[in-house]
């Protein structure tokens, strides 16, 4: 593994959290995260109302936050959006942009993912670039070519220097939250595919994240994959002994 390649575990908790039981669930989190090997980032994606609280919580610890989504506007009379700068205003490492779900329920095309890709840069956050394809498109052969669109919105829309900022997580769309992971084979090929396309755009060294229903019983072989650099985690985020022995498996 490339010098520059930082290994990264970052929990995305979808909708879901209350005020106490993310207290609960960040303590164990943090008071945890000690036998985590030191060259392994943590980060926690939660829903916009509970960034105060994690900024509160997380400030000074080794543990990241960051959102689940940005604006591709910067401002303005666009009601119900989150501007990346207003993300940016509580200590905020990281925003997820181009998540599946995004893609799927809000009509989200690649060419908005890059915009709020830029948004987030240009706020300070490290956009996590999501990319997947559905079980169709795989079982029909397509699998390189509907991520590596999804991932060239992104890379046409960045200078080199740019595109050496952010985070990319595949994430079959087959996988999440179904139970079904990608065989460590399986990802490791795409991953190897994304590697390319990055390092043909002067950005070799991005971290490439496996997302699809990763748990502390296939971590270990899905991370010690040459092109894997650690995962973007669902729901086993929501539950601390789980997230954090997917962290220590990053090692």
């Amino acid at each position: 593994m490339s010098k520059q390649r930082t290994k990264r575990v970052i929990g995305n908790w979808k909708m879901h959290g209350r005020l106490a039981a993310n207290v609960a669930l960040l303590n164990e989190v943090v008071q945890g995260a000690g036998p985590v090997p030191a060259g392994t980032a943590i980060g926690v994606c939660v829903p916009f109302p509970y960034l105060a609280q994690v900024q509160q919580q997380l400030d000074g610890s080794r543990v990241a936050w960051g959102a689940q989504d940005v604006s591709a506007h910067e401002q303005g009379a666009y009601t119900g959006e989150v501007a990346a700068a207003m993300v940016a205003e509580f200590g905020a490492r990281y925003a997820i942009v181009g998540h599946s779900e995004r893609r799927a329920y809000h009509g989200e095309r690649s060419e908005v993912v890059a915009q709020k890709a830029l948004r987030a840069l240009s706020a300070g956050l490290t956009p996590v670039v999501c990319v997947g394809e559905t079980l169709d498109e795989r079982e029909a052969g397509a699998t390189e070519r509907v991520v590596g669109a999804q991932l060239d919105a992104v890379l046409d829309a960045m200078t080199a220097e740019q595109v050496a900022s952010i985070v990319v997580a595949y994430e079959p769309v087959w996988a999440i939250g179904t139970g079904k992971s990608a065989t460590a084979g399986q990802a490791q090929q795409v991953h190897a595919f994304l590697r390319a396309r990055l390092a043909a755009k002067g950005a070799p060294d991005v971290s490439l994240l496996y997302g699809g229903s990763v748990k502390p019983d296939n971590a270990v072989e899905l991370f010690a994959q040459p092109d894997i650099d650690g995962g973007l985690i669902g729901g086993a985020a929501l539950k601390a002994e789980d997230f954090l022995a997917i962290c220590r498996a990053a090692n």
